[in-house]
């Protein structure tokens, strides 16, 4: 009942920060971005219970994983566009599992990190948190798609 809740009060702040940028006329996709980065954190607090003072210390720590992983997705488009771009074959799939590799890699990293400030389970849990986010973004745009 509690994860229920938990998952319908962040489903409704993303929507209602959907809500919020729509109306926004001069936001751009940095904007954007930084609200919905927002709403993941608030989100992940949320669902992992963490404390005022556990929050403090975690965010910091969060904020360079998400700056490694988005360099690594970043760096992983780059390398199958430019692959793409040369011919049209597929890139190789050893770019792709090596890329798929130093991402299990950063997450161990980090969560290594995590647990001292928020303990091992909830280390772990923290990446069933942004996956369930992921999840419901997806979910919201594809709502907003249909609507259209």
């Amino acid at each position: 009942m509690v994860r229920i809740k938990i998952l319908l009060t962040a489903f409704i702040s993303i929507l209602l920060s959907f809500g919020a940028l729509a109306q926004q006329e001069s936001g751009g996709k940095d904007d954007r971005f930084s609200e919905i980065e927002n709403q993941k954190i608030a989100y992940i607090i949320k669902v992992l219970k963490l404390t005022k003072s556990e929050s403090q210390k975690f965010i910091p720590i969060y904020h360079q994983y998400a700056k490694e992983i988005w360099s690594l997705n970043a760096a992983k488009v780059k390398t199958i566009s430019a692959k793409q771009n040369v011919n049209s074959f597929n890139p190789s799939s050893n770019d792709v599992i090596e890329f798929d590799a130093r991402e299990v890699e950063i997450k161990k990293q980090y969560r290594s990190k995590f647990s001292p400030i928020i303990g091992t389970s909830r280390a772990s849990q923290f990446f069933v948190a942004e996956q369930e986010f992921r999840s419901l973004l997806r979910q919201e745009l594809q709502k907003r798609k249909e609507k259209k």
